[in-house]
This record gives structure tokens, sequence and C-alpha cells, in this order.
């Protein structure tokens, strides 16, 4: 039997998630696994989740705009998937029912410890750029790993506040962009959670000149690697971590899920999906 596994999404065909997983597979030599592109109109969604194992999956990665219908559809959830009311990774326990899980906290947290090593939760206020659905989980996921202050920075600082209480978080506060300059005072992180400085986006425009300079600067953006707010940050003499780790270690725990055995993001991996996207 043909254990196959899909990433679904509306549209799918630009993902890394097959690439990064039959990667794996070969390496590990599992014997008849596959993983596939699943492109699934929004109005489908619910329909495909709930019929997983009729299509012959055994398990899902789940992208945009797929993430709250999943969780919506789905009536086992693990701890991380309920507090943000988003699944990416759909799994069958043991008794047979489908589980939704949420691994972008978890890649965030990994690829930033993967590319500073050195960075300490508690060494300084987080200040998060964007109050969006990655910010959700990021901002979770730094509260969960002992981060002391979030302050998150929106243009709209309600859509901030909303967030804020819809997850409970404890020491966290919203700022305008007019006080993006207040926010950097004393950090000791600073992450773009936006789609601002991909290709084809305008880029993330602020001063971070009041950051301190042994703050490090990271990016969910990965097209181009190197994005203008790490630039400037690196010129600065900032420690920087591109967003492409992030991609790569939320696949960690879902290929462990379904197939028994826990990869590795390495760089061979890394200069894989560059190859793929043409930034080698």
């Amino acid at each position: 039997m043909i254990r196959k596994v899909c990433v679904m999404g509306w549209p799918v065909a630009h993902s890394r998630s097959p690439l990064i997983h039959n990667h794996w597979i070969a390496e590990h030599r599992i014997p008849d696994a596959r993983y596939e592109l699943l492109a699934v109109k929004p109005e489908d969604a619910a329909e495909t989740i709930r019929h997983l194992h009729k299509l012959d999956f055994v398990g899902a990665n789940v992208t945009v705009p797929h993430k709250e219908t999943a969780f919506a559809t789905l009536t086992r959830h693990d701890a991380v998937a309920r507090r943000l009311k988003a699944v990416n990774t759909i799994v069958t326990l043991e008794d047979g029912t489908l589980e939704g899980r949420n691994t972008d906290g978890y890649g965030f947290i990994a690829n930033l410890k993967d590319g500073a090593p050195d960075w300490r939760p508690g060494e300084g206020p987080a200040v998060m750029l964007g109050a969006g659905g990655a910010a959700r989980a990021i901002a979770a996921a730094l509260e969960t790993e002992g981060v002391r202050e979030i302050r998150i920075v929106n243009r709209t600082p309600e859509r901030a506040e909303a967030l804020i209480r819809d997850l409970g978080l404890k020491s966290a506060k919203a700022y305008s962009t007019a006080e993006t300059t207040a926010a950097l005072g004393g950090a000791g992180l600073l992450v773009n959670t936006t789609t601002l400085g991909m290709k084809g986006e305008s880029d993330v425009d602020i001063d971070i000149s009041a950051l301190p300079r042994d703050a490090i600067v990271t990016d969910i953006v990965y097209t181009p690697l190197e994005t203008g707010l790490l630039k400037r940050a690196r010129l600065a003499g900032h420690e920087t971590v591109d967003g492409l780790g992030m991609l790569l270690h939320q696949a960690v725990p879902g290929f462990e899920a379904w197939f028994g055995v826990r990869p590795h993001v390495t760089d061979e991996l890394r200069e894989i999906v560059l190859a793929d996207l043409g930034m080698t």
C-alpha cells in the first residue's frame, strides 16, 4: 500500500513541500511513500479534508487559503492548532481519526535557533511587524518559548490588539507604525511577519536605527533570500536570519508523524530548494 501525503491549497503549484518531503523519503529510503500536490478550490476544501482517506491520503499539509477551514472541519486538534484556530498539518491517529496540528510557530523558532544559536528568549522584548496569520503563530511561539514582552507593530493597531486578545497574550502590546521607533527601543529581536519585501512587493520601510546593535533581525520572506530589511540590518551590524529555514523546519514534525522517521534540515536540502527557486 502506498502511503500518500499531499499539500492542499489554492493555488498550490508554487509549493516546495513535495520537493522537501520527497527528498526526505528518498534520503530515508522509505518504501511506497509519496508526497503530492493537491489543488483544492475553497468551496471544496471542507469536503476534501473530510474524505482524505477515501482519496488514499494518510495525511496532508494545508496552505492558504485553507488553514482556517481545516480547523473548522476537523474535530481533533493539538493544543497549538486549537489556540491559533488554524491547521497546517493533518495526521491520522492510531484510531483512524484525523487530527489537525499547526507547526508554523515551531518552524519559526527552530529556524531562529538554527540561524542565531546565541539568541536567548529572555534577552529583551521581541518586536513583530504585522498582525496577520503568520504573526499569530509566531507570537504564540515566542510567548511559549519564554519571551517576556512582545511588541506588535501594525498599520492598524486595533488589529494587533485583537490578535493579543484572541491569543490571550499576557505580556504583549500593540503599536501603530508611527510608534515604530518607540517599539524598537531596547528590543532583542525584530521579526517581519508580513509579505513586504517579497519579490514584487514593496519593501519594509522602517528606520531601524533605534534597534540595539545586538538585536537579531529575521524575516519570514525568503524570496529574495536577503530582503531589503535584512540587508539594511546586516549593514548596520545586526545578526540576521533569513526565512527559508522556517519553510524547511515546519515540515519536520509532519514528516515524522506520517512516516515514523524524524528528518533533519541540512545544508544539502537548503541548496536543493534554493536551486529550485533559481536562487543558487
